[in-house]
């Protein structure tokens, strides 16, 4: 049985890692290069980057020794790439697949992506045959909606017209590698994960599922976990403000008998 993952998952506005509340509500939290390198000596198992920049200008505004600045995603990416010691998944704002090319040689191992999917899905498949299904995760921002679940694109701006059991069949025939689903609802507020609707998803595909959004505290992890085939748990703003969230929830969730990857003792 495969390891579940515990993936930070860090949101890029303009230049900085930022929190985020609801997808409305961004407040900057820190710079790119120095998130890495706190997450290398945590040795998490991923890590997601993903860009919710929409005037889609860069500038960390430092530039010295210690921080190089950063005018570009391209740039961004760059710097992560050279620093980042895990696998890499990169993403955000992707309309063409020249794009997620660029990506995966400049240091991406996977490349996420959401609109692209709807908007135009031969490019997906274009890249799934390309560089493998490993390589493309399908990421889905959802509400609930009068109980019903609703996908949205373009930074949670706009609905689609697609069902729960239409966007399964989309997400299998593009061959996608894997689904990362965020809720629009839990996104940011430390209520915990929408964790009927990640249970329904994983019990609905045999593509690996990552659920995120909610997370506040390790019990919050436990109950995502606890979903059977669930393959991974990401988390944004919890191990950004909490001291050593990473290795402490990791080692909590293996002594507790869950499938997670010990924490590795020489970063202790």
């Amino acid at each position: 049985m495969n390891k579940i993952r515990l993936i930070p998952v860090l949101f890029i506005k303009n230049g900085f890692i930022v929190r985020s509340e609801k997808f409305i509500k961004h407040k900057i939290i820190g710079n790119v290069v120095n998130q890495v390198r706190r997450f290398n000596q945590w040795d998490v198992d991923e890590l997601i980057f993903i860009d919710i920049s929409r005037t889609k200008t860069y500038d960390s505004k430092r530039d010295d020794h210690k921080v190089e600045r950063v005018e570009s995603l391209d740039d961004i990416l760059n710097v992560v790439s050279s620093e980042c010691l895990m696998p890499l998944t990169f993403g955000g704002g992707i309309r063409n697949l020249s794009t997620i090319k660029k990506y995966i040689s400049n240091g991406a191992d996977k490349v996420v992506i959401n609109t692209l999917l709807h908007l135009n899905p031969s490019e997906v498949k274009r890249a799934v045959s390309l560089f493998g299904s490993q390589a493309i995760v399908a990421s889905l921002d959802f509400k609930i909606n009068n109980g019903q679940v609703n996908f949205y694109i373009e930074n949670g701006t706009k609905m689609l017209n697609t069902n729960f059991q239409e966007m399964i069949t989309l997400l299998e025939n593009l061959g996608v590698g894997e689904i990362f689903l965020n809720s629009m609802d839990k996104d940011g507020t430390g209520d915990g994960y929408d964790v009927e609707i990640i249970k329904r998803f994983v019990e609905s595909t045999k593509l690996p599922v990552v659920g995120c959004g909610g997370a506040a505290f390790v019990n919050d992890f436990k109950e995502l976990a606890s979903i059977e085939g669930i393959s991974g748990v990401a988390a944004g703003n919890l191990f950004h403000f909490t001291e050593n969230a990473y290795p402490r929830a990791k080692n909590n969730l293996v002594k507790n008998n869950f499938n997670f990857r010990l924490y590795n003792p020489k970063f202790l």
